[in-house]
């Protein structure tokens, strides 16, 4: 959050104590697609001297694919789910098929397609609250195309997404709940 707000300086010690506290692990996995893009794309920026921990750090769905080579981990989730692949996911890591591929082997699960897949959900960290109409206005957006799916539930890669979305669909009375896509690949 300091970064994202322009407070580069007061984020140092934030980005010190990450590479201190991960400093020779062989890898540093997060669930979260947003604090490895942060991790990733700021932290070189911000200390230089973070790169060898940076280039160790995973979100999830990377790791078990690309690194382990696993796309089915054993689930199993009999419900009707819709993906919402969230922007840093997207466009900061890239993360393509990745976690839809990890969902598409869960037994029981039927994934729908979400309209409008690709478009934000309009959190983007501080932007909701500096901007917050038009943050509503994304979310009334996405939360519609959510529900239109008939899904019961709408798994991303970021919690903070998730809350913005349960929210929504909350204060709509929209029948989808949102889950972690880690909450599901650990089902049985």
């Amino acid at each position: 959050m300091h970064a994202n707000s322009g407070y580069r300086e007061e984020a140092l010690p934030l980005v010190a104590n990450f590479v201190k506290t991960f400093d020779g692990y062989d890898a540093v996995v997060g669930p979260s697609g947003s604090c490895v893009a942060m991790v990733r794309d700021w932290y070189p920026k911000l200390a230089p001297d973070s790169g060898e921990v940076v280039a160790r750090t995973y979100e999830l769905s990377e790791f078990l694919v690309d690194v382990l080579g696993v796309t089915d981990v054993g689930a199993t989730f009999p419900h009707r789910v819709t993906y919402h692949p969230t922007c840093h996911g997207l466009r900061m890591l890239r993360l393509g098929d990745r976690p839809r591929r990890l969902l598409e082997s869960v037994r029981g699960l039927e994934l729908l397609d979400l309209p409008g897949a690709e478009e934000c959900c309009g959190f983007g960290g501080t932007f909701a609250m500096k901007n917050a109409g038009v943050s509503g206005a994304m979310l009334a957006d996405k939360c519609r195309s959510i529900v239109d799916t008939g899904a019961e539930y709408v798994a991303a890669v970021d919690n903070s997404c998730l809350a913005h979305i349960g929210g929504g669909l909350s204060r709509a009375g929209g029948p989808a709940k949102p889950i972690h896509y880690a909450e599901i690949l650990a089902a049985s």
